[in-house]
């Protein structure tokens, strides 16, 4: 252990020099917050040129490695790669961004890099194998959603309309995997990994759940009995419920790009059979997600004067409460939390999560570790905050925190439909962290948010024009 604590604190040198390699060095580090336009500002990190950024260097990043994720999700899930398959993009893109070096960031991304360094610091605090493999996985997480967060923003091959299409395309999988955990709850699926894997990593309840895919969170051998929850294409119900509700906000700006062609009509008729599987995982904290999603965007459009997006905002929560009221949703929730105390588990886990962090509140413990309550889920789980703050510290909390605030108040500044479907899910994810995993699909969804709409040009990429923004379409 000695050797890899000493490995581990030579990463934050290591990543210094990746950002060195691509024009991100600690001689210009400066830039990363204040930029060109004051604090926090946009950085380059070549001279400036005549050239707009968005023009620059576009046909050095294609579309492909982006697009490779979500087209084929549903061939990783079935390959169980799907949690591993952001390693390889991120890595890809990577290489193309080392290749390509005229890299530029947008305002917070700094805060963002002082978080990569602190968690390489935290490593320290690792005390088993066990645990160390977690670390390295999730901090390779985090520099891979870093690469996928930069190449979106760098390459205009990824217009917006070709990462919504996109986005849309993995909400369409989810709902097909929603709607397969309702008809075949007990389904299992045995993926090539589990043939890879030795069995002694078999008894591993992750990596379990990642080589023998199911359909729901069920266990009909339980003492007491609860409905089964849509879980897939992911490995929990509640990493179902967080990526549907981040990816709602973009199915509607997606219907704003594609209105009066044929697809509009497909993808509308998919929003209220969404709603089917949504209601059915009776996940709480997707239904507070969506509502402050409804209520933010609501907001925005009455303040805008925008009739018709008022209009459409209420029409999809009276259709959401119509098929809640036509399905058995009330007896299966209210079965739930009579046979079940996840709430006040919660608390009491979050509660020993933040008096524990108090006796190492720098660095953390690296990794979540065993609760002290028998039976209980492991500290620093059931909540991405949670997660970072245990492992890495207030430091770290505060980090990773003010990165994704930051980011909002950037996305806040611009006005098109677009951007405010990405500052929504922003806003959502700020809510959601502090009770969801976002560990992956989740962070990437949150980055990518962020990067599509502070790439730029602001009133472009045919969102429409700068004069329909200016009579009121959006605030």
């Amino acid at each position: 252990m000695i050797i890899v604590k000493w490995l581990l604190g030579l990463m934050p040198v290591a990543i210094l020099c990746l950002m060195g390699g691509l024009h991100v060095g600690m001689g210009m580090a400066t830039g990363l917050f204040v930029g060109q336009r004051g604090l926090y500002g946009r950085s380059r990190f070549l001279p400036a040129s005549n050239t707009p950024r968005y023009v620059r260097g576009a046909a050095h990043l294609p579309a492909w490695p982006f697009t490779m994720l979500f087209i084929a999700f549903p061939l990783w899930w079935i390959l169980g790669l799907s949690d591993f398959i952001w390693l390889a993009a991120g890595g890809v893109m990577l290489l193309y961004l080392i290749r390509f070096r005229a890299v530029h960031v947008p305002r917070g991304f700094g805060l963002w890099l002082l978080f990569l360094i602190w968690v390489s610091f935290s490593g320290i605090q690792i005390d088993s194998s066990g645990r160390l493999l977690g670390f390295m996985y999730r901090f390779l997480i985090y520099v891979s959603v870093t690469a996928i967060f930069l190449y979106v923003y760098n390459s205009m091959a990824l217009t917006g309309r070709k990462v919504l299409g996109n986005l849309v395309l993995l909400w369409g999988f989810v709902i097909v995997g929603g709607y397969l955990g309702i008809f075949f709850p007990t389904a299992e699926i045995k993926t090539p990994l589990a043939h890879f894997l030795p069995p002694s990593m078999l008894q591993n309840e992750l990596l379990n759940q990642m080589a023998v895919r199911r359909l729901t969170q069920y266990n009909p051998d339980a003492w007491f009995q609860i409905d089964p929850r849509p879980s897939a294409p992911f490995l929990y119900t509640n990493n179902w419920g967080a990526a549907f509700s981040l990816l709602l906000p973009f199915v509607a700006a997606y219907l704003w790009h594609v209105r009066g062609e044929r697809k509009f009509w497909l993808v509308l008729a998919a929003v209220p059979v969404s709603i089917v599987p949504a209601v059915l995982t009776l996940n709480r904290g997707m239904f507070l997600g969506l509502g402050v999603a409804l209520l933010y965007a609501g907001a925005r459009f009455a303040m805008a004067g925008n009739k018709r997006g008022v209009g459409t905002v209420f029409a999809f929560g009276m259709v959401s409460l119509v098929i809640v009221q036509l399905l058995p949703v009330a007896s299966r929730l209210q079965n739930r939390l009579s046979g079940s105390s996840s709430t006040a588990d919660r608390g009491n886990l979050y509660s020993e999560a933040f008096t524990q962090t108090l006796s190492s509140p720098l660095l953390g413990f690296g990794a979540p570790r065993p609760s002290g309550t028998i039976g209980a889920p492991s500290v620093g789980t059931q909540g991405q905050f949670w997660m970072v703050l245990y492992s890495h510290g207030f430091v770290g909390a505060v980090l990773f925190t003010l990165t994704f605030f930051v980011l909002f108040l950037e996305t806040l500044r611009r006005s098109n439909p677009l951007v405010l479907a990405a500052n929504t899910v922003l806003l959502v994810s700020l809510v959601e962290i502090f009770y969801y995993g976002m560990l992956t699909t989740g962070l990437v969804l949150m980055f990518v948010a962020a990067a599509v709409a502070l790439k730029g040009p602001p009133l472009g990429d045919g969102v429409g024009s700068a004069a329909k923004h200016r009579n009121g379409v959006l605030p």
